[in-house]
């Protein structure tokens, strides 16, 4: 039977498998292996099969929305007229907005730690043996678990 778990790396994994050799266990019998995570770069554009979650066009969207506005209304009094400053407010609030969402992406990317990879491990055992292989990973937080049987 093999009973598989995943963990966050840390020393809830490094106890789960001290207790597992104390329950008698052998080290032969435990395989732990740890994921890589992928660094991508977010990318500017997103499709409808993929998106990372960030967006660049929301603040230049609304900023330009706004900017637009503003230079319809003053631009009755200006010397242009609504339609151009209206235009250049677009895209002078485009810019800015893309600016700021870059900037604050950046900022974010920096402040945030590192992620944590996931760490499978798998463990041979017996019938008899499998209920306290389970509950000892799940005392020691396993994020997920599963018993298969060997057929």
């Amino acid at each position: 039977m093999h009973v598989i778990a995943s963990f966050e790396h840390g020393t809830e994994l490094e106890l789960a498998l001290a207790q597992l050799e104390d329950i008698g266990i052998r080290r032969e019998h435990i395989f732990a292996v740890p994921l890589r995570t992928r660094r991508k770069e977010p990318q500017l554009f997103d499709t409808i099969r993929r998106s990372d979650g960030l967006s660049l066009f929301d603040a230049g969207a609304v900023l330009g929305t706004v900017c637009m506005l503003f230079g319809c209304i003053y631009g009755f009094v200006l010397t242009w007229g609504p339609i151009l400053w209206g235009l250049i407010g677009l895209f002078a609030g485009f810019a800015v907005g893309l600016v700021l969402d870059i900037w604050i992406s950046r900022r974010r990317r920096k402040g945030r730690a590192r992620s944590v990879s996931d760490v499978f491990v798998l463990v041979r055992c017996g019938r008899e043996e499998a209920a306290r292989v389970e509950e000892v990973l799940w005392l020691h937080q396993a994020l997920g678990l599963a018993r298969v049987d060997e057929t």
